[in-house]
């Protein structure tokens, strides 16, 4: 369904994720990612939310990040998607964090319904990004200095 996803958002080419990466991201000894599925009522999934934690330092707790949510299309409408937000929610309220939080792509029909769940969208905070030859350089930065440390 990660691939599905993609398709959804546009992006098929970027999605390089195989089944083997998400097993073991999700099953490892200690995982860092974590997953939900829904299924319908014949057991067959129709939905997803993987996510992990981060944490405020401000509020000095563990929040969790909403990496995907996905339901299939002939599912949308059916409270898949809101029982898999509610599943988090619940995590959040049992373990003491203060906050579920996603991003999501500005065209996206689902914004009115985050609205109707009382989701508000944040304006103030700009994503920022670093990756390929960017990130290489800037790492290169950080190896160069740990040689001349002896590190």
């Amino acid at each position: 369904m990660v691939h599905e996803l993609a398709e959804y958002e546009r992006a098929p080419d970027e999605c390089h994720l195989t089944t083997d990466q998400l097993t073991a991201a999700l099953f490892s000894a200690s995982p860092a990612l974590f997953g939900h599925v829904a299924v319908d009522e014949r057991d067959e999934p129709v939905g997803f939310a993987l996510w992990f934690l981060n944490f405020s330092t401000w509020a000095g707790v563990h929040g969790i990040y909403l990496e995907d949510l996905y339901v299939r299309p002939a599912a949308r409408g059916t409270g898949a998607g809101r029982l898999l937000l509610a599943t988090l929610a619940d995590i959040c309220v049992r373990r003491g964090y203060r906050r579920l939080e996603w991003w999501m792509i500005d065209w996206n029909p689902a914004a009115g319904f985050y609205a109707s769940i009382g989701a508000q969208q944040m304006s103030e905070w700009v994503p920022y990004r670093l990756s390929g030859d960017a990130l290489r350089e800037l790492a290169s930065q950080a190896t160069a200095a740990n040689t001349r440390s002896g590190d």
